[in-house]
């Protein structure tokens, strides 16, 4: 249950989305330790597994700048719902695949969805609060995902033993769920307080790119979701059911723990990114994911898996944060388009980063795969730590 008291003083867009948002994530829960495994169900390689995650991967990059046009056109309740029943029916149709390429196309196909509704959800939380409550904001927003996500493994785990494809089924009927809490809760076309006081003023991707900040962001975007969400969702679970030689019901357990320690630890996040400055809580971030990714690469037991689990949901609690708040620290007015550009870079991380840890888990091994994350990600601990810091408040 969310708890109400977290949510005194936002706007109710905001608290429309916690409650979509803790749907969206329970299913979303359910399939990440299935997905792998239904795709080597139909007797391909790692690689072709890490392309699974990559075209949906694709298809949210190809269509986000459309994203966030349609969210300037139409506004952010009509492209959250429809977006969402795009994936709910893909997702539907992924569980009854009868081989790989199926699976590729119907997965595939989801990430046109997922675009308009993850563009959508980010427009209103970036422009509906100030720059005081932005870090809590999105705090308590990821936190739903993360209550979510916290069950969400640990039933995908259990029920991947019965069926692989009952996950599939579970998250399509819990999407249906999120998009009818939007399309029925969320204002259709209510300006966003920063929005009132920008007026009608825009501001263009080219404006954005001048901007270190936000050049900032996206580079830890790229590099955040290729370790957060390409490698986890990839060669992940491949890699403790193959190399660690254990059972999904232990995949599933180390995505719970990790989520588990990210969400006590968003709230944490959230404040100390609104009092000390971004600078300082993505330093932190980034420095305890790049542990979390060591310790992966010298597991040689089960329980070392779930430390290196434990230790990068510590960490992602804050990289799960800032990034966002950073950009909505810069933008101003309607941006929808600008926060696409900033999400595409997610994807495009989750493009590479399946493909590549895949390729390199098949033609050297899993380990050299996780060398080759944690070499990509020094980059985030390098410019987090160049950080210009852009909590305007923290400024005075």
């Amino acid at each position: 249950m969310i708890n109400t008291k977290l949510l005194a003083g936002f706007p109710r867009e905001v608290k429309v989305l916690v409650a979509a948002s803790f749907f969206v994530a329970v299913g979303f829960g359910v399939i990440v330790p299935a997905m792998p495994l239904f795709a080597k169900s139909f007797g391909v390689n790692n690689s072709a597994v890490g392309l699974i995650v990559s075209t949906f991967a694709i298809a949210r990059f190809c269509s986000g700048l459309i994203s966030g046009k349609l969210v300037d056109l139409f506004g952010e309740r009509l492209v959250f719902a429809i977006g969402i029943l795009i994936v709910s029916f893909f997702t539907f149709l992924c569980a009854l695949a009868q081989c790989y390429t199926q699976l590729l196309i119907f997965r595939s196909a989801g990430g046109l969805g997922s675009s308009m509704f993850s563009v959508a959800a980010g427009s209103i939380i970036m422009r509906s609060v100030s720059d005081d409550q932005r870090g809590r904001a999105q705090s308590v927003y990821n936190g739903s995902f993360l209550v979510g996500g916290i069950a969400g493994p640990a039933i995908g785990g259990a029920l991947s033993t019965i069926s692989l494809r009952a996950p599939f089924f579970t998250y399509s009927v819990t999407l249906l769920c999120a998009g009818t809490i939007g399309f029925f809760f969320l204002s259709p076309g209510k300006p966003s307080a920063k929005a009132e006081v920008a007026g009608d003023e825009k501001m263009s991707i080219p404006e954005a790119l001048r901007l270190p900040p936000y050049r900032t962001a996206l580079i830890l975007s790229f590099v955040t979701s290729w370790v957060l969400l390409g490698l986890r969702s990839s060669i992940l679970p491949l890699f403790v059911t193959e190399e660690l030689h254990s059972t999904t019901a232990i995949v599933g357990l180390g995505f719970t723990l990790s989520a588990l320690f990210q969400g006590l630890l968003l709230l944490p996040a959230g404040n100390l990114s609104d009092i000390r400055g971004r600078r300082v809580a993505l330093s932190i971030g980034t420095t305890v994911v790049m542990a979390g990714v060591i310790t992966l690469i010298f597991s040689i037991h089960p329980w070392m898996y779930l430390a290196g689990m434990c230790i990068i949901g510590f960490g992602g609690a804050f990289l799960s944060t800032v990034p966002a708040n950073i950009v909505g620290d810069v933008i101003r007015g309607k941006s929808g388009q600008v926060i696409a550009l900033w999400q595409m870079a997610g994807d495009a991380g989750m493009i590479v980063g399946p493909i590549t840890v895949g390729f390199l888990s098949d033609l050297f091994s899993f380990r050299v795969a996780f060398m080759a994350t944690a070499a990509i990600f020094s980059l985030a601990v390098h410019f987090a730590y160049r950080l210009t810091e852009t909590r305007q408040s923290h400024l005075l």
